[in-house]
């Protein structure tokens, strides 16, 4: 189709003619028309938004990306050999995520498919992005289904992704630059970008239902234990707290409502839906056959279901409401005087401007220490994290400060903003600063007195704005005594200086073991440890600190059955750790008083603390106490 007999055809759409368009496209020309008044006649280009606004709006999508990636990535793999490009766009209908061949990166940029690109219908026209976020649909808008001429090559699948809450949260796309004739051939491209969507809103679900019942529904036994329809989480009190897309429908249909007022199916009773109460749902366990698990709708029709049960139950209720997340200060550690007082520190020089200098041994948490500092600041840019000892010497300048096209070979055409740039109005962290090169320190340094910063083979410098935290294993004073650190660069990073303790000091342990055992668990399945277990992982010195133990409890969660970690599901290390203390202290009671002792000293001497870490009852604990000889804690 020509231009002209594009433009006469939307006319004759306009003056109320049959033109044998799908109807959706038809709606969405008016729409063009009449709302946003936009002209046939005067193609536009694609837009592509600017790097602030993109960061923006990158920043604000990123919880959902990070979920939806694995899905993403799958899709893109199964339709990259057909020359599909991918694109995530956020409820605004600008692209923040985008998977496509490298090799096209100029056409794709020119087309709109690309990161950045902004598809809304008001500045697009009709385009499958803006049309899913006008209906709220899965939908293909294929070649001249678009309204603006600019984009009548193109072939566009998309649908939308929904919160748990009901509201459209992004759209996923798959794009072809050119296409077959047809638009019946992007069926099957509607079916993938359905499915996939549908498992993001599944697993975006399961992660904010840890602490509520999960259940998932199919319409056959079969597919419903390895792909649902639909899912919803209901709290301890019986009522909906989150849903799916199909969540929301399947509720709809039974409730009589639209599913397009989500605010008449969140917060009510699970029972208004399904014909069985709280306790029957709950039943519905892999503990029976799927085909076993049917349950009445309160439409008449029936439905499989697959309950998962919350992470932990909270007595007085039949299922526990998800608790809060700590805020940030909180995530420091437990309540004992050195994280009390690192804890004040913190509060205090969040929100200044000073920069912080974070010394302790690898593994001891001072990236999660430097985020902790980020969130409390109160300051609206990124956290950009940059590990100086894990980019070659030779490309460390160029990734803190960007470059301009052509700097060197291999260069990006178009050049590259540095890290640097990209924590404009946040937080840079840079760990292991110790690392970094003598000439990169020399640009840093006036970097951080000047609040400018020039790419590699550039003459301009750009005004940036960011607060600097940086990190190291090694003591920075001596190696600034050992002339291999700048002195000048040291001052202007330890304004302000803060210890993290090896994990062998941590009086807060026991603290740090449940938050990682609660990290590692899997809703309906929360990670225990054997009392054995629990006594060897107190005792063992723990040489790589948290990030050791951390992995430890994540390998162990890996291999034991029923969420009961047993001393042979930890690591080899400490097996060996455990036989060479037995030979050491012998297998009597020097060896068991030893043990007890010092969960006792984890707990501060508070004996019913010491009995939960065992897993006993206080009066079992107290009687291993008399018959070891150890005096009651004062």
């Amino acid at each position: 189709m020509g231009f002209s007999d594009h433009i006469k055809e939307i006319e004759r759409v306009w003056q109320g003619s049959n033109t044998g368009r799908d109807a959706i496209v038809v709606d969405s020309w008016r729409r063009c028309l009449a709302t946003y008044q936009l002209d046939p006649t005067r193609p536009q280009e694609a837009v592509i938004v600017s790097e602030t606004r993109l960061r923006e709006h990158r920043q604000q999508a990123e919880d959902l990306v990070h979920i939806a990636r694995s899905g993403l990535e799958r899709l893109y793999r199964q339709v990259a050999e057909q020359n599909y490009v991918l694109l995530l766009s956020d409820r605004q209908g600008v692209t923040v995520e985008f998977l496509g061949d490298a090799s096209f990166n100029n056409n794709l940029r020119k087309a709109g498919l690309y990161l950045g690109s902004e598809w809304s219908e008001p500045r697009a026209g009709t385009c499958a992005v803006g049309a899913c976020i006008a209906t709220g649909e899965a939908l293909t808008i294929h070649q001249t289904d678009h309204f603006d001429i600019t984009h009548t090559p193109l072939s566009c699948t998309a649908a939308p992704i929904y919160d748990t809450q009901g509201a459209l949260a992004a759209v996923l796309d798959i794009s072809l630059l050119s296409s077959p004739i047809l638009k019946t051939s992007q069926n099957m491209a509607r079916h993938l970008v359905s499915s996939t969507v549908r498992r993001i809103e599944l697993a975006n679900l399961m992660a904010n239902s840890r602490h509520d019942l999960v259940l998932r529904f199919a319409g056959a036994p079969e597919f419903l234990d390895v792909d649902p329809e639909a899912a919803i989480s209901v709290n301890g009190s019986g009522h909906i707290t989150g849903m799916t897309h199909g969540g929301a429908r399947l509720l709809a249909n039974s409730g009589g409502v639209d599913w397009r007022n989500p605010e008449h199916l969140i917060g009510r009773p699970v029972t208004d839906f399904f014909d069985a109460g709280l306790d029957e749902l709950a039943s519905l366990t892999r503990a029976s056959l799927p085909q076993d698990r049917r349950i009445a709708v309160r439409d008449g029709s029936l439905l499989y279901a697959h309950a998962i049960e919350p992470q932990q139950r909270i007595s007085g209720v039949a299922i526990g409401r998800a608790a809060r997340p700590l805020p940030a200060i909180a995530r420091l550690g437990g309540g004992v005087p050195a994280i009390d007082a690192l804890r004040r520190k913190v509060e205090k020089l969040a929100p200044s401007r000073l920069p912080i200098l974070l010394q302790g041994q690898t593994g001891t948490g001072k990236e999660h220490l430097a985020r902790i500092v980020h969130e409390a600041s109160g300051v609206s840019g990124r956290f950009v994290a940059v590990n100086c000892a894990a980019i070659p010497e030779q490309l460390i300048e160029s990734e803190l400060f960007g470059y301009t096209p052509g700097a060197f070979t291999g260069a990006l055409a178009k050049g590259r903003k540095g890290l640097i740039e990209e924590a404009e109005g946040g937080t840079l962290f840079l760990d292991e600063i110790g690392d970094m090169p003598f000439a990169a320190q020399s640009r840093l340094l006036r970097v951080l007195a000047e609040g400018e910063v020039t790419p590699v083979g550039g003459t301009v410098s750009r005004k940036v704005d960011f607060r600097v935290v940086s990190a190291s294993h090694r003591s920075l004073a001596d190696m600034v005594a050992a002339g291999t650190f700048r002195e000048d660069l040291y001052y202007r990073l330890n304004a302000a200086v803060l210890a993290l303790p090896a994990l062998c000091e941590r009086e807060d342990f026991p603290w740090l073991l449940d938050r990682l055992l609660e990290k590692h668990g899997r809703p309906g399945r929360p990670l225990r440890l054997a009392g054995a277990a629990r006594l060897l992982i107190m005792n063992y010195r723990w040489p790589g600190n948290i990030r050791e133990l951390d992995n430890a409890i994540a390998f162990a969660a890996a291999l034991c059955d029923d969420g009961l970690i047993e001393v042979e599901d930890l690591p080899d290390q400490l097996g060996r750790f455990a036989d060479a203390h037995g030979r050491a202290e012998g297998t009597g009671h020097s060896r068991d008083e030893a043990d007890l002792r010092a969960i006792l000293a984890a707990c501060k001497g508070n004996v019913s603390e010491a009995a939960r870490q065992l897993g006993i009852d206080r009066t079992t604990l107290h009687r291993r106490m008399r018959r070891l000889g150890i005096d009651r804690p004062h």
